[in-house]
């Protein structure tokens, strides 16, 4: 009688273990906007000239991975661990399994082209490490992912993706 308690309690701490384990990124939102991939180191030598800089290179991908709904991007928020942000502030629709790129720098936003510009020359995304966080307008949270750059980019091309 005396290994039904010990088994309980070495279930229940592997349990524990188990969860304390799980990063982050690992939780699944109820969220049909996901963080598809982020272009967090832009190629070459990094530069925030808005004139002849590449913050245009650094980007996130969002992709709708609903199988019917349409999604509008109007105030949904894009943060990183550091507290920078972005916020869609016009209608963006995302159909079925479309995505659109949120770049840095100054560009023409375009629903033909998926791309956003986040009209800031600054890079947002740190090339050894980062956290990025979507948000629903509600103000609940619709993906997170953590990454380090040895850790996650597997091949050292910058380039990190998630959901398939």
């Amino acid at each position: 009688m005396r290994k039904h308690p010990v088994i309980a309690v070495s279930i229940a701490a592997g349990a524990l273990a188990v969860l304390a384990g799980t990063p982050a990124q690992a939780a699944e939102y109820s969220s049909a906007l996901k963080v598809r991939g982020v272009q967090y180191d832009a190629p070459g030598r990094d530069s925030n000239s808005c004139s002849s800089g590449n913050t245009d290179e650094e980007y996130l991908t969002i992709k709708n991975y609903s199988s019917s709904a349409t999604v509008n991007l109007k105030g949904y928020v894009v943060k990183d661990a550091t507290g920078n942000r972005f916020t869609f502030t016009a209608g963006h629709y995302l159909q079925p399994g479309d995505y659109v790129k949120l770049r840095g720098g100054h560009g023409t936003d375009s629903d033909s082209k998926n791309v956003v510009y986040r009209d800031n020359c600054n890079f947002i995304w740190n090339n050894d490490r980062d956290t990025i966080y979507l948000y629903k307008p509600s103000g609940s949270r619709a993906d997170v992912h953590s990454y380090t750059k040895s850790g996650s980019d597997a091949d050292g091309n910058g380039y990190i993706r998630y959901h398939n």
